[in-house]
């Protein structure tokens, strides 16, 4: 991927899609696809055109001979994920042909002429490819995991705020979210994060990273059942933010292009 490739997506994730530069005001989506010989996930910018409930999308490679690395990927395996504003789906990917391919790149040309130009650089005919958006059993699952994030934020906040008491009921609220945190991370580890590793090769280093975080809290953890106290519970809740905003921001975009999930299902 290039440094401005790069750029442009983080741009885009940290502002809801707006984006500034060469791509400021225009339609943009982030297409995630697998690679048609690596087995990778790759992330790429591309201008969209809405119609009705599917997306256009052209691979025009800015008028280059070669089609864009993206669009083989989409031959090979027609399943991407959609970054649209704040909105991340699975969609199915056709090729448009013939007439309706034409008529579809004509309304993108007139709309932006830079795609009138990119056509008249190259001899090949620029594909468009529409994208039909799934709704797939499992994109539950990355919101599931952001529910969960949700659920163990809400229940520290609260003993950190003194909701639960003071003394032995403190000492039961602690006991009781300690024993959940557990479980969830125990999970994970055990069955979600192989699973994983086993699809996506890329994830290596970032679920190594999680789990090396996974230890540091369950020392913490370890810490609030003996002895609850505000030091303990500042401690463990700031690395328990840092550490549900990586997986989040590395997971659920993944989560939500699963086909199967088989943790889940147990």
């Amino acid at each position: 991927m290039t440094n401005f490739n790069q750029q442009v997506i983080e741009e885009f994730r940290a502002n809801g899609g707006k984006v500034g530069g060469m791509f400021e005001g225009a339609p943009l989506v982030l297409l995630t696809t697998v690679g048609a010989r690596s087995g990778r996930r790759r992330t790429n910018p591309a201008v969209y055109l809405r119609d009705g409930e599917r997306i256009l999308v052209f691979a025009s490679n800015a008028g280059a001979d070669a089609h864009p690395a993206w669009y083989h990927n989409v031959l090979a395996r027609p399943r991407a994920t959609v970054e649209l504003g704040k909105e991340t789906f699975t969609a199915r990917a056709v090729p448009l042909e013939g007439e309706e391919r034409d008529r579809m790149y004509a309304r993108q040309a007139a709309i932006d002429p830079a795609f009138a130009a990119y056509q008249s650089r190259t001899s090949r005919v620029i594909p468009v490819v529409a994208l039909h958006p799934e709704q797939e059993r499992l994109r539950a699952v990355g919101a599931e995991l952001v529910r969960i994030h949700a659920y163990l934020r809400g229940e520290l906040a609260a003993l950190r705020a003194g909701g639960a008491g003071s003394g032995e009921d403190l000492r039961t609220h602690c006991l009781a979210f300690c024993e959940t945190l557990t479980f969830h991370h125990t999970g994970e580890d055990r069955v979600a994060f192989p699973h994983l590793e086993r699809l996506f090769p890329e994830l290596k280093e970032p679920l190594e990273r999680l789990r090396a975080e996974h230890v540091v809290i369950a020392r913490l953890a370890a810490e609030l059942r003996e002895a609850p106290d505000p030091a303990t519970l500042d401690r463990i809740a700031a690395e328990l933010e840092a550490h549900f905003a990586y997986e989040e921001e590395q997971l659920v975009p993944v989560l939500d292009s699963l086909e199967e999930a088989p943790w889940a299902a147990s």
